[in-house]
């Protein structure tokens, strides 16, 4: 089995922020405060790394939320705003990506 190495790591969040939300069962919750942005989506191993094919929803103050059931594992994943693909500023754990960036990680117990 190969081993991915991960890294603590610091994400600027003064255009994006998070904050913790209520974990579901079998899933993790997302919530981005990206308040121009006109589409947010997540993209990950979850789901191929398809950017359109987990919308988040807006709410208030700019806030865009999402919340996914996925099996137990570990997931791969970033943020998909207007097209821009970024790490989750909130992620406990990243991992280096083959594009020379990181992808923000979580565990699914």
């Amino acid at each position: 089995m190969k081993s991915t190495k991960t890294k603590s790591r610091s994400v600027s969040t003064a255009l994006f922020s998070t904050e913790k939300t209520a974990t579901p069962p079998n899933g993790f919750a997302l919530r981005l405060v990206a308040p121009a942005a006109q589409a947010v989506s997540v993209a990950g191993t979850f789901n191929n790394w398809q950017p359109n094919a987990t919308p988040l929803k807006p709410a208030s103050g700019g806030a865009w939320i999402g919340e996914l059931k996925l099996a137990p594992g570990r997931y791969e994943y970033l943020f998909v705003v207007d097209g821009k693909w970024l790490p989750d500023p909130a992620a406990r754990e990243c991992a280096p990506n083959p594009f020379g960036g990181l992808n923000s990680v979580v565990s699914v117990n």
